[in-house]
């Protein structure tokens, strides 16, 4: 999923349209549905992007908020700043980009991989086997 599908989606769960919910918070329509068509890429001030993730209703520290502004920060072209702070998962980055460059994965297989990568980067805890 985009950044795009996930503002319009998020916005759509308020049951708003997209003028009444640009109507709401000051947003000009037509470069808000640019953003949700991927047209336009959100902004770098992480202070905007703040203030958009409140107004679809995402609250600071919760998965969904790291979500947003994870698929900003990729919408942009850039790596997120949380993977870039973090030493050790920023030297395996190449290796990860030679293993997937060229590899059709199916969403399957992507699903598979992600659990796994976040299973064995979980914060304070301890890898755990990936072994079924």
């Amino acid at each position: 999923m985009s950044l795009g599908d996930l503002v319009k989606d998020l916005r759509i769960a308020q049951k708003k349209t997209l003028r009444q919910f640009c109507l709401d918070h000051g947003h000009d329509p037509s470069n808000w549905s640019k953003l949700e068509r991927g047209v336009n890429p959100p902004p770098y001030d992480d202070k905007t992007l703040e203030q958009w993730a409140r107004q679809l209703g995402l609250k600071p520290g919760t998965e969904g908020w790291q979500d947003f502004m994870d698929r900003a920060a990729v919408a942009r072209g850039q790596i997120p700043k949380h993977v870039l702070s973090d030493e050790e998962l920023l030297k395996k980055l190449p290796a990860f980009f030679r293993s997937i460059r060229g590899a059709e994965l199916t969403e399957k297989q992507l699903d598979e991989f992600i659990r796994i990568v976040k299973e064995l980067h979980t914060p304070d805890e301890s890898p755990r086997s990936t072994a079924k």
